[in-house]
């Protein structure tokens, strides 16, 4: 277990809401795979963040929908945005790789 203040190795790394589980991968991974796939899920995370931003900036849907609704999706918002911002690290991680 990694303690906040730790150096994270570069690793492969799941999001399980808030958890992230993570593989050390120095030798063991195809650098371009992972790439790759870190690159669609870039993708598919900016797609949501701005589908749930286009909604919350939507005044009609925030005055209309019950609270419950809106509160989720500003939640589901934050989440996207965190694991976005993970995800880029992680991928910044494994092209140090590449120059290593």
């Amino acid at each position: 277990m990694l303690a906040p203040e730790d150096d994270v190795p570069a690793s492969l790394m799941a999001l399980c809401g808030e958890l992230e589980i993570r593989v050390p991968m120095a030798g063991v991974i195809d650098i371009d795979t992972e790439v790759t796939r870190l690159d669609k899920e870039i993708a598919r995370q900016t797609q949501e963040i701005s589908k749930l931003s286009g909604k919350l900036n939507n005044v009609a849907f925030v005055e209309r929908a019950p609270a419950e609704i809106v509160s989720a999706e500003r939640q589901k918002l934050e989440q996207a945005e965190t694991a976005l911002q993970v995800l880029e690290k992680q991928r910044a991680q494994i092209e140090e790789l590449r120059s290593a």
